[in-house]
């Protein structure tokens, strides 16, 4: 609303007006205003569930710690979903097809959440919403953004063509066609020539064959975003943990989104050119600032949890994200960590259907297995023998998060 309201009195000629037409600037005041938001609008809303006594109700599950978190207010989420939201529809283009597409993904995600939240308290239990129906919800957005990017005029990415050397076989330079072309590509890490056409997956279809490519497309849209919105999910279960992953992560997409909206580093890093897609470092940047924000409430010992509101919107957001920027098949790499604790419970369920009741951790989703003692609980992996203390875990899954982050980044430059 603010941007366009500055627009509107950019005749006049008062100084600053301008500002708002660079994304720079408002990726910053977005970062800003929603650092601010969830600060300062947290505690409102924390009160507010307090006195609603909406607390987390915490099983015995024999973890250092756990019983002490009885109570403590849950759907969290809020604050993060509030914070994004308001600072985008203040200063972002909303013309912006990739912008309005996640602002709906945000509340999308937010109201399923919100949902299993709020039955959980109703019921008074840890089962809340039946998991098929929380499927078929991420399932339906899935297939909303891949047949949006599918049908949407205007998102269209321009093709980088490597000029070679003839004397040294080396990349002279990167040229791109002066037209837009509508394509199921994709950037794929470690690989010389890092486009990939998922209609390289349909050549068989012969004339087909681009249309079947968008079909894998929007597949694998469907199922990145329903895996890694559960793999944040399942991670959300120590104080601060998900929430600092997932800005760990937006940080390196902040910086891919920019690059590649923007020709010049486009060129230089010889990735593709996605016109308009510059606008998503606005939302990216409100994304960062809402869950720093969040972490001043969040941090060890924590005043308030995100619950299934927070935690099943940022990793649907990430992947989503991702996929607007054509960079989902990093995803695997940047949120590594969020498909380990997804495989981590499908292999535990396998092997204890398997084998009677045994089993191969401790405990799942993995970041509990670090929670218990040796011996307290038969498993294949016993190690570490001794219980590690939650700030301790939180911190080492950070730190892997941050190097994941890191080689995410330098796949766009190394192949």
């Amino acid at each position: 609303m603010l941007y366009y309201l500055l627009n509107f009195f950019q005749e006049t000629e008062f100084p600053g007006l301008r500002l708002i037409n660079y994304v720079t600037f408002r990726s910053g005041a977005a970062f800003v205003l929603a650092l601010l938001l969830a600060i300062f609008l947290g505690r409102t809303i924390i009160n507010r569930l307090q006195k609603m006594q909406i607390g987390e109700t915490i099983r015995d599950l024999s973890l250092e710690g756990q019983l002490k978190k009885t109570g403590t207010p849950t759907m969290g989420g809020l604050i993060i979903i509030i914070a994004i939201v308001l600072p985008c529809l203040l200063i972002a283009n909303l013309g912006n097809g990739y912008m309005l597409l996640m602002l709906i993904a945000t509340l999308w995600l937010g109201t399923i959440g919100f949902l299993d939240d709020y039955l959980k308290f109703k019921k008074h239990n840890k089962d809340g919403m039946k998991g098929r129906y929380k499927i078929v919800g991420q399932v339906g957005l899935g297939l909303i953004v891949g047949v949006t990017m599918y049908l949407n005029p205007s998102m269209v990415i321009v093709e980088n063509n490597e000029v070679i050397s003839e004397q040294t076989n080396r990349v002279e330079e990167v040229i791109y066609h002066d037209e837009t072309i509508k394509s199921p590509q994709t950037t794929i890490p470690f690989v010389k020539n890092n486009n990939f056409n998922y209609s390289w997956l349909t050549g068989w279809m012969g004339q087909h064959a681009e249309a079947g490519g968008w079909v894998v497309f929007v597949l694998i849209t469907i199922f990145l975003v329903a895996a890694t919105s559960n793999g944040a999910n399942l991670n959300d279960g120590l104080d601060g943990l998900a929430a600092g992953l997932s800005a760990i992560a937006g940080s390196a997409l902040i910086i891919m989104a920019y690059l590649g909206g923007h020709l010049i580093y486009s060129s230089y890093l010889n990735i593709m050119y996605v016109p308009g897609s510059e606008e998503l470092v606005v939302y990216m940047a409100a994304f960062i600032g809402a869950l720093i924000g969040f972490l001043w409430y969040n941090a060890s010992p924590a005043q308030v949890f995100m619950g299934d509101t927070g935690s099943l919107t940022l990793g649907g957001v990430l992947a989503i994200f991702a996929i607007l920027i054509h960079k989902e098949l990093l995803l695997p790499i940047l949120c590594l960590i969020f498909y380990v604790e997804d495989l981590s419970v499908i292999l535990q369920v396998a092997y204890f259907k398997r084998t009677g009741g045994k089993r191969i951790f401790k405990m799942t989703p993995l970041h509990h297995h670090f929670q218990k003692d040796a011996g307290t609980v038969q498993a294949l992996i016993q190690r570490p023998l001794r219980a590690l203390p939650e700030q301790k875990i939180v911190t080492r899954f950070w730190i892997i998060g941050i190097i994941l982050a890191v080689i995410t980044f330098v796949t766009l430059k190394i192949r």
